[in-house]
């Protein structure tokens, strides 16, 4: 067997382990739905709506789902309650293909780009932030890239402290300037280090606080002068984590991000501790942003590249 037919068993465990408890809270509520029922009414599509709803799939999202829903029991004149599990699988990876997000197959950097590969992350305090930073720093250290991280969340002590932490056990550099300093400074030398040692990729931790969306904006903007003056292309991605756990408030804070600044993939961090993890569908097709990692437990590996299809494929794997 190949180390990649390993790799993907492993991780398909994990991905199942990591959300039991949105599968068991979401089939025990549709079970409670179609019990004594023999065929998909309005009474029952009322109540799915209402299942969709409470697992943070978001409103848009369900109702998306439940009118796809309506149009087949429209067409095929009966749908047994017995289809509900298929038609919803069917229908919610239809949901998700249609965003025309590309699916990574691992921890790989675009082809053809000008070294360093510059990734900026944002996220509020406590939705894993800094602990994603270091976990993708260990998966792309693990294929052999060359990794630098920029410790340029310099309002909070702890994100910089975590950040050096985080260094020293995967042995890759940390740029830092300690608290309270200019984080455009930091991210300045963090890409200016980069470039003068043919990194791979630069890692930048940022905007640790959705203080207020103009203070966000020019301290982003700010951070993309002056690493332009090394690359002129950075930064090549935008990546805002969020907590998979707060279910609605993952959905508002990825608004408010979206709104103050260019965002351009997503991570969505703890899923393996909730029943939520609905929201990475509800997300991925609110946004039109593409998940490209979810967390799935505490150990490195458990921080995955997101594929639709497995993600639909576990979800509705009964526990």
């Amino acid at each position: 067997m190949s180390i990649f037919k390993i790799f993907s068993k492993e991780k398909k465990e994990s991905l199942d382990k990591g959300l039991e408890k949105t599968k068991e809270s979401f089939f025990s509520k549709l079970g409670r739905t179609v019990v004594g029922k023999s065929q998909v009414d309005e009474d029952v599509l009322d109540e799915l709506e209402e299942i969709l709803i409470s697992s943070d799939l978001g409103v848009n999202t369900t109702v998306k789902i439940i009118d796809r829903i309506e149009e087949r029991v429209a067409r095929d004149k009966y749908l047994g309650t017995s289809e509900l599990d298929k038609i919803l699988r069917e229908e919610i990876a239809a949901l998700l293909s249609e965003n025309n997000t590309e699916d990574l197959k691992d921890f790989s950097l675009p082809e053809n780009i000008k070294k360093p590969y510059v990734l900026l992350v944002v996220g509020v305090n406590g939705v894993g932030k800094t602990t994603t930073i270091g976990k993708l720093a260990a998966q792309y250290k693990k294929q052999g890239k060359k990794v630098i991280l920029g410790a340029a969340d310099t309002f909070r002590a702890a994100a910089v402290d975590q950040l050096k932490m985080w260094g020293e056990r995967i042995e890759v550099p940390v740029v830092s300037h300690g608290m309270n300093t200019d984080p455009a400074s930091v991210a300045f030398d963090a890409v200016k280090q980069g470039v003068q040692e043919e990194a791979d990729i630069v890692i930048i931790d940022t905007a640790g606080r959705l203080h207020t969306k103009v203070n966000l904006m020019n301290e982003l903007s700010k951070i993309k002068r002056v690493i332009q003056k090394f690359v002129s292309e950075a930064p090549h991605e935008v990546l805002l984590v969020l907590d998979g756990s707060t279910g609605q408030n993952a959905m508002i804070q990825a608004r408010e991000f979206t709104k103050a600044t260019e965002v351009t993939a997503l991570a969505i961090t703890k899923l393996d501790g909730t029943a939520k993890g609905g929201v990475v569908i509800g997300i991925s097709e609110e946004f039109k942003i593409p998940v490209k990692y979810i967390g799935v437990g505490e150990k490195v590996e458990d921080l995955q590249v997101f594929n639709k299809m497995e993600f639909v494929d576990s979800f509705f794997k009964r526990v």
